[in-house]
């Protein structure tokens, strides 16, 4: 089965190759956001033009690519430009819109393809999906209800109360714990569908967590896959705040498990480039076998960005290999590694008021790396950047990711 393309061979894009057109090779992204920015830094190492097609003129990737197109995702000139730039063309996040991808599809590889994108972009395909291939990926997902009509709330009302307490998620646009509440009781769900406007949503039951984690795989226009271990994850408020990246941050049966899994989530779509799969850990003896899969991100991931400096090939360098048929070389982790998600709350005193932090501290600690985004305006809750820190060992990460996180005054810290 294959939704993400029909292509099984392209040839590759070589980095500053020249057509007989003059064209010089570029790469194309649809988002300037971070994640954007970064794929462009990959890309432009090894050699690569690139284009970016975002509505912000301030967007942090288009401030650093070759070409910014200053459109709508739906724009047919914009998309028709970024088309004529560029040789293949990949998104940075999962809401631009599927039919655009379609469009951009017609012309040039695109990677991921709009199929996935379009299963990403709503929990009720998405979970579909991961029940279609349960046998193959040997994970489930926890047990849901779709909740679309009056009549479905009233069945799952009076039918499935083996769903609560539960979680009520809205199907489309809800991440980083937006779009979600929690419920205990049928009159609660009534009420938290209609707080949420009476959109499609799904119920998921809440399940006896312990951990959470992820795995980032990459997939060739070939079939070919590579990934990284998985990183254990540590959420505050719905928003990552600590990733733990070494061996031993999680038994070796279930990373094996997860792993083996989320290739073949990626085998089963027929994926094209870096896709993230989020599992949940729950506790032993369950009937999920310790090990719930939660959802997807065709894209990089925040809690990949350690990879840019643990690890000799990072989860952006893979995403310009996947799109562009380049050979995938399997990551090598050389560094134990602990990332800390830096949100705009750092930038704001006790007091409410804006501050610097204090970066003369952070960076005078060994094995740190900074990375900011290029975003003017730190705002509650805005991803500003990251700090990844690594070391010889994991002891002296841990130490160094405590005093980093005790003075920039990061949530999670009793979690590192």
């Amino acid at each position: 089965m294959s939704l993400d393309s029909h292509i099984t061979a392209m040839n590759p894009i070589f980095p500053g190759s020249v057509d007989a057109a003059g064209q010089r090779a570029t790469l194309g992204v649809m988002g300037g956001g971070q994640l954007g920015r970064m794929f462009v830094h990959a890309a432009q190492r090894l050699g690569y033009f690139t284009a970016v097609l975002d509505p912000d003129a301030q967007s942090p990737a288009g401030l650093v690519s070759h070409h910014h197109i200053q459109t709508s995702y739906d724009d047919p000139a914009g998309l028709a430009q970024l088309a004529h730039l560029c040789q293949a063309i990949t998104t940075e996040f999962e809401n631009v819109p599927a039919p655009t991808l379609q469009t951009l599809a017609q012309t040039r590889p695109v990677a991921p393809g709009a199929a996935v994108v379009g299963i990403a972009q709503n929990r009720i395909a998405e979970k579909a999906h991961f029940a279609a291939c349960a046998d193959l990926s040997g994970v489930s997902c926890a047990p849901y209800a779709v909740l679309e009509t009056p009549a479905q709330l009233r069945s799952v009302q009076a039918e499935r109360a083996d769903l609560l307490p539960g979680i009520l998620k809205t199907a489309r646009l809800g991440y980083d714990g937006k779009g979600q509440v929690r419920v205990k009781t049928a009159e609660e769900l009534a009420a938290a569908w209609a707080e949420l406007g009476g959109a499609a949503c799904v119920l998921e039951k809440m399940l006896p967590l312990t951990a959470e984690c992820s795995v980032l795989v990459a997939r060739g226009w070939d079939g070919q896959v590579v990934s990284f271990a998985p990183q254990r994850n540590v959420h505050v408020d719905g928003i990552l705040a600590v990733t733990h990246a070494y061996e031993g941050n999680m038994p070796v049966a279930l990373a094996d498990r997860a792993r083996d899994a989320a290739i073949a989530i990626a085998h089963h779509l027929g994926y094209v480039g870096v896709l993230c799969v989020e599992f949940f850990v729950v506790e032993d003896g369950s009937e999920h076998g310790g090990l719930v899969v939660n959802e997807m991100a065709p894209r990089p991931h925040n809690s990949g960005h350690y990879t840019l400096d643990a690890c000799d090939a990072s989860q952006f360098d893979l995403q310009v290999h996947a799109m562009a048929s380049l050979p995938l070389p399997q990551p090598r982790q050389h560094s134990p590694a602990i990332m800390l998600n830096l949100l705009g709350d750092v930038w704001f005193d006790a007091e409410g008021q804006l501050h610097e932090p204090d970066w003369q501290a952070v960076l005078s600690l060994p094995g740190t790396h900074l990375h900011l985004y290029g975003k003017a305006d730190a705002r509650a809750g805005r991803k500003m950047g990251h700090l990844t820190i690594t070391g010889p060992d994991v002891t002296s990460v841990k130490t160094v990711a405590r005093r980093a996180a005790s003075l920039l005054n990061l949530p999670g810290q009793d979690a590192i």
